[in-house]
């Protein structure tokens, strides 16, 4: 085996690696049809048919629904305005606490403080990533509201405890799920087992439409709540009868005709596309489990992992190098690698300096509680030293570029003893 590019040899991948695209013809014509309709966007925003959009949105709403065995799919502009819209039906205000985990994309944690919420972290477990349902129960108290959990990587959070928990606790649990369109537990959709669901249809996602979102839910009035906040609700309140919509600060949360239509026909071939991530995914975690000194993502039993990311744990210790050199030496050799993930969210600046909305620092002023360095020591140490990644849905990974891939890391992890080397000099 030739020496280590890091310190001169050859890559074992010597062209970049393809991206992963899924726009096809079908999504062209979907898209041209629209463009030659002239309604590009169906929205009213007056108490309407349109005020629920044009037919294309109510379309793809209709087929998400029904795909994932809900009652409404409401159609957003991104997921992150649809977590702010769920944290609205559900009714989040001033000083309501929403237990969060720290390892996610920021918009988790903010969503609530748009309604002067206060995020409340709760530490992840160290082998799925996800929230760890006894520190969940160690962070209620009388003033949580929701349970916002995240399906992080694709792979389900303890969806069906959490919403047992919730149920008992009377609290709304959320669903951020972003990351795993398609996954299940114990058979059922994540995105359905709590109260709202949350999906993302961002450019790099498994289903992807550019930028929008969907809310999922069976309640009737989450969705209502959730299509008045989406729209501009607040102008349409002469018009209903029921209070508890008239309660409504709304935006602008809307899909474009056209970007639904690129999404009814991505959903289409949505078990296509995620089950192609899968058989990737596996095929690392195949050739690469007998790595001593790195575990493979797992998969908890009665589970459905559909690998947004595939994530690995690396022990610096065994191996003997940090993971940051390991990292290095990958890249180097070609493959597109990164570490860490995010910083666990409370040790950015809004929550250590406590400067979320206006001069004096609300809705922090409203709670004591603390974001102090060591707050959530599992998702530090992920963070800090363990995770170690790939991100499945930037590239297409076909046969031969994933056993070059393959190739690349056995080259590395057999010349550890050499990067050992490096790391002391």
């Amino acid at each position: 085996m030739t020496e280590l590019a890091l310190l001169g040899g050859t890559p074992v991948i010597r062209e970049p690696l393809k991206p992963y695209r899924t726009i096809g013809e079908e999504e062209r014509h979907s898209v041209d049809a629209v463009l030659r309709s002239g309604i590009l966007s169906g929205y009213v925003g007056a108490w309407c048919e349109a005020f629920n959009g044009g037919p294309v949105v109510r379309g793809l709403e209709k087929e998400w629904a029904k795909t994932f065995g809900c009652r409404h799919a409401v159609a957003v502009n991104s997921n992150t305005t649809g977590l702010i819209a769920a944290c609205g039906a559900a009714g989040v205000g001033p000083g309501d606490e929403v237990i969060v985990p720290p390892t996610t994309m920021s918009a988790t944690a903010m969503a609530p403080i748009f309604y002067g919420g206060i995020p409340v972290f709760a530490d992840i477990e160290a082998d799925t990533f996800c929230l760890d349902i006894e520190k969940v129960k160690e962070a209620i108290t009388p003033k949580t509201r929701v349970i916002l959990a995240v399906n992080l990587f694709g792979h389900p959070a303890r969806l069906q405890e959490l919403r047992e928990l919730a149920d008992q606790r009377s609290l709304v649990l959320i669903e951020d799920n972003a990351q795993a369109p398609l996954a299940h537990e114990h058979g059922r959709f994540t995105g359905t087992i709590g109260h709202i669901g949350v999906f993302s249809l961002n450019y790099h996602k498994h289903i992807l439409t550019g930028e929008g979102g969907i809310c999922t839910t069976d309640d009737d009035r989450f969705a209502d709540r959730m299509r008045m906040i989406r729209n501009h609700g607040e102008n349409v309140t002469d018009e209903l009868a029921a209070g508890d919509l008239t309660n409504i600060v709304g935006c602008n949360f809307r899909l474009t005709e056209m970007a639904a239509a690129v999404g009814i026909e991505q959903l289409k071939k949505a078990e296509g596309l995620v089950s192609g991530r899968e058989r990737v995914a596996r095929k690392l975690s195949q050739a690469l489990g007998a790595c001593q000194g790195m575990t493979v993502p797992k998969v908890r039993e009665n589970c459905r992992h559909v690998y947004y990311e595939w994530v690995a744990r690396f022990d610096a210790d065994w191996m003997g190098i940090s993971r940051e050199l390991f990292a290095r030496a990958l890249v180097a050799e070609g493959v597109p690698v990164s570490f860490g993930y995010v910083k666990p969210l409370y040790l950015l600046p809004l929550f250590q300096r406590r400067i979320a909305l206006g001069r004096h620092g609300f809705p922090f002023t409203l709670t004591n509680r603390s974001y102090a360095p060591g707050l959530c020591p599992v998702a530090e140490r992920m963070h800090e030293q363990e995770l170690f990644e790939i991100h499945i849905c930037s590239y297409a990974f076909e046969p031969a570029e994933l056993s070059l891939v393959i190739d690349a890391f056995e080259k590395v992890y057999e010349k550890r003893e050499t990067l050992r080397r490096v790391g002391t000099r």
